[in-house]
């Protein structure tokens, strides 16, 4: 079969035999693709370091009848996460977008909102501030997969929130009122729903410079966290990662 070429992003990496690697990209053209580099370890001119996590390539790979796998032929690097200095907070938070995109998209299903997505929080984790990055990713990653409802008013009740106090819980989906919230349910401050409500009006690019400490909208992350767990039906091991890092 005829090549394929598509601008992709490198998800995940595990090695295959002794110099063979097993890649999950995740496509423009196809959405999530799974495929075998075969002598990625040692061919430097068809791969060299296109093949870290995160790295945003042009691929050319093609699917061979009856197996699942792709066969990976090449990949030119477009934009690498290690052209800057990877500190820990920014090496978790990569791991984070790649964790997400691989737990939440199905495979060979072309998402460009996605896609875009992707590339400008990676453009926005070149940095070393993380959390803006992280808490608009997790925020539109939660929407665009169509596990945010509306926040503007209670699940239970209907009634609009406004500034009144609201909360969540980890096995309900959206915001309840202080009447109707459940026991051991986490409150999600005014500030934050409306950084959420700003978020979705704006693109990444104008939040940068931004002083964002880890504990400005905390409450949403977590928040978003539950309701992606709760949909995927496990722990996402990157947000215990980031949890723990202390600022």
């Amino acid at each position: 079969m005829a090549l394929k070429e598509s601008e992709a992003i490198v998800l995940r990496t595990y090695p295959l035999r002794e110099a063979d690697l097993l890649v999950t990209l995740f496509t423009r053209i196809e959405g999530k693709v799974r495929g075998v580099a075969r002598s990625a370890k040692k061919s430097k001119r068809r791969f060299g370091g296109a093949l870290e996590p995160l790295t945003y390539v042009r691929a050319l790979y093609e699917d061979r009848e009856r197996q699942e796998l792709s066969r990976l032929d090449s990949c030119e690097v477009l934009e690498s996460p290690l052209a800057t200095e990877v500190s820990y907070p920014r090496a978790v938070a990569l791991s984070h977008v790649a964790e997400l995109l691989d737990e939440l998209l199905p495979d060979r299903e072309a998402n460009d909102a996605v896609f875009r997505l992707a590339l400008s929080v990676l453009a926005g984790l070149r940095g070393p501030d993380v959390w803006m990055p992280v808490t608009y990713f997790d925020l539109w990653m939660t929407r665009l997969m169509g596990y945010l409802p509306d926040l503007s008013e209670c699940t239970v009740c209907g009634r609009a929130l406004n500034g009144s106090r609201a909360f969540f819980h980890a096995l309900s989906d959206g915001l309840m009122c202080a009447e109707d919230k459940r026991l051991a349910s986490s409150e999600i401050s005014a500030k934050s729903r409306m950084l959420a409500a700003e978020m979705f009006r704006a693109p990444v690019e104008n939040f940068a410079g931004t002083a964002w400490p880890k504990a400005l909208g905390s409450d949403l992350r977590k928040f978003l966290i539950q309701a992606l767990q709760r949909h995927i039906e496990k722990k996402l091991v990157t947000a215990g990662m980031l949890e723990k890092i202390s600022a």
